[in-house]
This record gives structure tokens, C-alpha cells and sequence, in this order.
């Protein structure tokens, strides 16, 4: 079954200097998006709670702007998933953008997944 893309939207008050770290290293991921995370080359290798590592690659970036991320069960597709720092012009208020990929009728649980991890890394930032 073919996955349909999605889309979020989280205020965050941060530098986007500092975002960026957690977005784009293993270091800063490993802080809030899984238990471990290395890093060899634009591989990344997730894993939570002592089980298999699960690889991404790093497709495309631009520091301080976005990461984006294909998951080794979706090579060969368009889906990815991706970080975007947005900054709005008049406001100046940062927001974090997720765009990902999900089953049809798994909306809501992508969408609770999503607002988890993004309350972990407010709190790693001492954002919340």
C-alpha cells in the first residue's frame, strides 16, 4: 500500500543555530528522536530500546534550514522524511516543520508519534 505524505508544524523557542544540531548529528539526534544513534558517512543507523538499527540515509540539507532523511525500507519511493527550520519574516518566531509518510488510516498515530518526540527535544532544549 502506498503511503501518503504529511505534514506538521511545531513553534519552537529556540536559536536555530542550536536546532539545527539536534536535527543533522547523531549526537543531537540520539538526544531526542531514538535511544542510539551513529552515524557513518550520510548513513544513520536509529535504534530504540536495544533493538536492530534501523538506517536512513541523509538525502538532502542545507545547515541551518533542513535535513531530510530516506528510511532503508523506502528506497526505490519518494517518501523521506524531513526537518524544516522556518522563520517567519515579520514575526521572527522559529518553527519546526516535519513532513513525513504514512499509511492511509495512520494519520492520527504518525501525529501523536511526531508531537512525542518533538516534546522530548523542547525539553532537551529547555524549550517546553
Amino acid at each position: 500500500m502506498a503511503k501518503h505524505k504529511v505534514h506538521y508544524e511545531f513553534p519552537m523557542h529556540c536559536l536555530s543555530e542550536i536546532l539545527y544540531e539536534y536535527l543533522a548529528t547523531a549526537e543531537g539526534l540520539s538526544e531526542w528522536f531514538a535511544d542510539e544513534v551513529t552515524e557513518k558517512g550520510d548513513d544513520f543507523f536509529f535504534s530504540w530500546g536495544g533493538g536492530p538499527a534501523e538506517k536512513a540515509t541523509l538525502i538532502r540539507y542545507k545547515p541551518e534550514g533542513f535535513v531530510r532523511f530516506r528510511w532503508e525500507e523506502d528506497e526505490g519511493t519518494k517518501n523521506f522524511f524531513e526537518m524544516t527550520i522556518t522563520i517567519d519574516d515579520i514575526t521572527e518566531d522559529l518553527s519546526l516543520n516535519i513532513t513525513d509518510f504514512c499509511e492511509v488510516g495512520d494519520e492520527n498515530e504518525n501525529a501523536m508519534y511526531w508531537e512525542n518526540l518533538i516534546e522530548n527535544l523542547r525539553i532537551k532544549l529547555g524549550a517546553a
